[in-house]
């Protein structure tokens, strides 16, 4: 795999990214709960994510989606933990193809620079528990836990808050 290029998501790809946002939860289980169609059909809808947020997609020089994330601001349809002066980021998703080659930390890094360029003053994030491979790269990017923030959007579903400090 060649350099990885993020920029933001192109309308004629929205179908192919929210594609890609599903399998990438389906393949590692975190739709395995009664719950989940209703936030299977949200990930699978890019173009909602598009219009109301700042849907960004990892590419490499064949310019095709390897992963995506959603960025959202405080008050924001997407907006689910961040408070005035942070930005927020969710739906971080890399195609199974392409794990392990930095598509994640590409992706997260472009947060971080997007939310400098904003003039936040701290990057939140929310991660299921079980999460624990995002956990490892966001803790070494410096992202630590906001235990304070932890919250359940189902019963039995745990989300994980996160925030690093710009």
């Amino acid at each position: 795999m060649s350099d990885i290029v993020v920029r933001a998501a192109r309308p004629q790809e929205l179908t192919a990214v929210g594609e890609l946002t599903l399998a990438a939860y389906r393949v590692d289980g975190f739709l395995d709960y009664p719950q989940a169609q209703s936030y299977a059909e949200e990930l699978r809808d890019a173009a909602r994510r598009y219009r109301d947020g700042e849907l960004l997609v990892a590419t490499d020089d064949t310019d095709e989606p390897l992963g995506t994330v959603t960025i959202a601001l405080p008050g924001t349809p997407y907006a689910e933990l961040c408070r005035e002066g942070e930005l927020e980021f969710r739906m971080l998703a890399v195609a199974a193809s392409a794990r392990r080659k930095g598509v994640g930390e590409a992706l997260t890094r472009a947060v971080i620079e997007r939310a400098k360029e904003l003039g936040a003053l701290r990057v939140v994030l929310c991660s299921q528990a079980a999460m624990r491979t995002a956990h490892r790269l966001y803790e070494r990017l410096g992202f630590r836990r906001l235990p304070q923030r932890d919250w359940e959007p189902a019963a039995g579903i745990k989300l994980l808050a996160y925030a690093i400090q710009l």
